[in-house]
């Protein structure tokens, strides 16, 4: 019995053994390197960008040739002095202002997927870390069923020995067994959790779905300094997206401008020179004549004017509503997202210092009384399981704890650093 107390004592105290863990910085940058979705929405906004200069710029000239007053007898150059052929070039010229304000809506549109394409930047580093600490979490639980397991064997073998020899009873021999066989379900479970995540992270990487992706057995827990309303503060200042609702209400104000620029007429002007023959009775004996000439349209459907206009005023308000919208939205997923890393903060400190110590003495005192025959067989298994769910409690809040900083950070757009540099496991 002696022998079987201290293989189970080498097996509780051994470290869970880890191999070469991927940096999760380094899978950030792989993300944002690699991620498709990503790419589509850099692509998409220097789209936009391209149609800032066309936007801005002018009609082309248009260049007309053409055959003019040849009777229809004979079709002669030279029978009447007006038949010529005619060539005409004409520029069209928007009356000023126009061209500018039509370049800044488009500025504005593309200014709309570039906070677009940041703001994801930030979503898809959220995800990245959310998925990576998931994926820890379940490296843990995974490693602390299998030493649990390996413990309940030792019992198992301990309670076939004790009965063998009459100083045990079966039915502690098939409580082990039963939670053990749970325990079995339990890692099943996790091992199938586990690779779905690890797919889901790999996906993000544009990686092979069966990847292998490795975590390391400590992290280091972020604290965050700044006071909520702080950071609902600054987050006007650094998420791109309030800059990109911005370029909206900026978007429609310039669409107001050019509406109000559409009363003013555009100009033509055009240039002619007609070649001809000589004919009888031309005063001019054939020469060539010339031409030159504005044209302006008349803008005296106001009604549609009217309306451009009114359309862009409610644009502005609807830009402007759109806009206090997310930031009521920002505000309130960061206050959401700071609760819950306090309360997980807080979670880590209690689980790491009290709850996971004390269930740990309280199963080494329930093994220590088993051997001597002080307690049964049932009270050392219940404080094993309760220091089985304890401890996979505080991986699950140490993980949670990560990813509600990881989430402050995309919502925020702040970068938090890891300054308390311990040893996450909990303390023996």
């Amino acid at each position: 019995m002696k022998y079987f107390l201290s293989i189970l004592l080498l097996v509780l105290l051994l470290p869970m053994s880890v191999s070469a863990a991927d940096s999760l910085d380094g899978l950030v940058k792989e993300a944002l390197q690699n991620n498709p979705d990503l790419k589509a929405a850099e692509s998409r906004w220097h789209m936009f960008e391209r149609k800032i200069i066309p936007a801005s710029s002018l009609d082309d000239p248009m260049l007309s040739f053409a055959f003019v007053n040849y009777p229809t007898d004979s079709f002669a150059a030279g029978d009447t002095p007006m038949t010529g052929k005619d060539f005409k070039l004409s520029q069209k010229f928007p009356f000023p202002g126009k061209l500018g304000t039509k370049g800044e809506i488009a500025e504005q549109k593309a200014l709309w997927y570039k906070g677009a394409y940041d703001d994801l930047k930030l979503q898809l580093t959220r995800k990245v870390k959310d998925a990576w600490y998931r994926l820890f979490y379940l490296d843990r639980a995974v490693a602390i069923t299998n030493k649990n397991i390996s413990i309940l064997d030792d019992f198992i073998r301990l309670t076939e020995t004790r009965y063998q020899v009459g100083t045990g009873i079966q039915q502690d021999v098939l409580k082990a067994q039963v939670e053990r066989s749970k325990l079995m379900d339990q890692l099943f479970t996790l091992q199938q959790q586990r690779k779905t995540v690890q797919a889901d992270l790999d996906s993000l990487l544009n990686r092979p779905t069966e990847t292998p992706i490795e975590t390391p057995e400590i992290v280091p827990v972020t604290k965050v300094e700044q006071p909520l309303p702080e950071l609902q503060s600054i987050s006007e200042q650094k998420r791109p997206l309030f800059a990109a609702f911005q370029s909206i209400v900026d978007r429609y104000k310039a669409k107001r401008k050019l509406a109000k620029l559409e009363y003013k007429p555009d100009f033509n002007l055009w240039g002619g020179y007609r070649f001809r023959e000589e004919a009888g009775n031309d005063p001019v004996d054939g020469q060539d004549f010339a031409s030159i000439g504005i044209s302006i349209n008349l803008p005296i459907y106001l009604d549609k004017r009217d309306e451009a206009v009114a359309e862009a005023d409610s644009g502005i308000r609807m830009a402007l509503q759109q806009y206090h919208e997310f930031r009521n939205r920002v505000s309130f997923n960061i206050h959401d997202a700071f609760v819950q890393m306090e309360k997980d903060h807080d979670l880590v400190l209690l689980y790491k210092t009290g709850i996971v110590p004390q269930a740990d003495q309280t199963f080494k005192a329930s093994l220590a009384a088993y051997q001597v025959g002080d307690v049964e067989f049932l009270s050392l298994l219940d404080a094993l399981l309760k220091l089985y769910s304890y401890e996979m409690d505080y991986y699950r809040v140490l993980a949670d704890h990560e990813r509600d900083v990881a989430r402050l950070e995309a919502e925020s757009g702040l970068r938090f650093r890891a300054v308390e540099k311990m040893d996450t496991k909990p303390q023996p």
